[in-house]
């Protein structure tokens, strides 16, 4: 039987969990998620988890942090005056929000802290710097 090998287009099912056992995401209810192994779709350590896997083998592989999201880094919070806020923008603390960056990219962000001077967002992942545990079971794969 051969195993899965980068390049190849996987299917899978999967749980993500953190430390103390909170779901974050789950593929349960759809349809396998579904990728090119090594092309950078998926965080590193879910890439890594499948290569050598089989049809119909399920595991559960413990992600650090390095291969995760990352460790959470101060600079990707940022605090704004709140008269630079847009006057039909009503922020609410954990709310998502999308601003342009200094290249004109989009950069997500998470409203962390608003006070009456100023509005705090949070551009970092919102799963940055925690390691995370997954339950993968792979559906199929084939090889370009």
């Amino acid at each position: 039987m051969t195993e899965v090998k980068k390049g190849d287009n996987v299917r899978v099912h999967y749980k993500g969990t953190l430390a103390d056992g909170t779901v974050f995401d789950s593929s349960e209810g759809r349809e396998p998620l579904e990728f090119v192994v090594g092309s950078g779709q998926v965080i590193q350590g879910f890439d890594e988890a499948l290569v050598g896997m089989t049809t119909g083998e399920s595991k559960i592989v413990e992600i650090p942090v390095d291969k995760a999201y990352g460790q959470r880094r101060d600079e990707m919070v940022m605090v704004v005056p709140m008269d630079q806020v847009p006057p039909d923008l009503n922020p609410e603390v954990g709310m998502r929000l999308e601003m342009g960056g200094a290249n004109g990219e989009i950069v997500r962000v998470v409203v962390a802290e608003i006070t009456e001077e100023n509005i705090t967002l949070d551009a970092n992942p919102p799963l940055a710097g925690q390691d995370l545990t997954f339950a993968i079971e792979l559906v199929e794969y084939s090889t370009p």
